[in-house]
């Protein structure tokens, strides 16, 4: 088939590498346009535009599907859309574009977490299995039926970066999967059934760490929001990254929600339940670092942990 692929961030570029290598054809590839990174803000292109222009592909890069974006779209003639993270909804006309519409492949177990970040709301909340899903796309936000999904068991130390590659990887297969079965006239779609939960973007204040939650709603708040937008909290009014944290030993002392304390080789923060250990942390100006080479650097009085 003749396909046009919509992404923009790494988790949509295993997705694009192998509908490259499949059979199928693909017209062009639609991405957000180069945003400034770094301290120098340098103009970057994404990870799909740097990935499309590694394998010959026509790149379209707008931030908006407008009316612009859609008539360059319909004059490619394509079967079908694809679309994975692009970062912006597919309305009519363009919806109708594609002769066989548009599908999602989506990282979670829809209808659970629709939205822009299944993945960390999953983490956030606990889920112990999350998974990928390929849907139909309609104009109700991730609400079609659904064509095919895996299921993925959260191991108790990923983070929402270590889940997001693995069904970034496992995602891809399953894609060009259904994009076969479409092809092939074979593929058959599923109504979402259960009540909806949704997943919205995240910002910083998301990534602050609520010590007066109990120990496991902690810690899975720190790795819902790795790498991004970052876990943080602050130790004395200076802030303070948390990159890994961990379930503290079975002989760690009871501290209050916030109280930070060493206890053999471990830096320890209270919470409203067991304590939780740093692992590594970067504090503000500074290189990351293990969470006891900052307990060495710290002076006076033991500190405490702001929510």
């Amino acid at each position: 088939m003749r396909l046009v692929f919509a992404g923009t961030p790494e988790p949509a570029v295993p997705s694009l590498r192998r509908l490259a290598a499949s059979e199928h054809h693909i017209a062009a590839v639609i991405t957000r346009r180069d945003a400034p990174l770094g301290r120098r803000r340098v103009l970057t292109p994404s990870p799909v535009a740097a990935a499309a222009e590694d394998l010959g592909l026509e790149v379209i890069r707008t931030d908006r599907l407008d009316e612009v974006a859609t008539e360059r779209i319909a004059a490619l003639a394509p079967d079908l859309g694809v679309i994975v993270a692009y970062g912006g909804l597919v309305r009519e006309p363009l919806l109708s574009v594609p002769a066989d519409g548009w599908i999602n492949l989506h990282f979670s177990l829809l209808p659970r977490w629709r939205g822009a970040a299944p993945v960390q709301h999953a983490l956030i909340a606990g889920d112990e299995v999350t998974g990928a899903s390929v849907f139909r796309l309609v104009p109700e936000l991730d609400a079609g039926d659904v064509y095919a999904e895996i299921e993925h068991r959260v191991a108790a130390d990923d983070t929402a970066g270590d889940v997001l590659g693995y069904l970034a990887d496992a995602g891809a297969a399953l894609l060009t999967d259904v994009v076969d079965a479409i092809g092939a006239g074979t593929a058959v779609a599923t109504p979402q059934a259960g009540e909806p939960l949704f997943a919205p973007k995240l910002g910083d204040e998301d990534g602050r760490i609520r010590w007066d939650e109990p120990r496991d709603a902690v810690l899975g708040r720190i790795r819902g929001v790795t790498p991004e937008p970052g876990a943080h909290t602050t130790i004395d009014g200076a802030r303070l990254k948390v990159l890994a944290a961990r379930v503290a030993a079975p002989d760690a002392p009871d501290l209050v929600p916030g109280a930070v304390a060493l206890h053999q080789r471990d830096v320890l923060i209270g919470t409203a339940s067991a304590p939780v250990a740093l692992g590594r942390v970067q504090p503000a100006g500074k290189g990351a670092m293990a969470a006891a080479d900052w307990w060495r650097g710290l002076r006076g009085a033991a500190p405490v942990a702001g929510s």
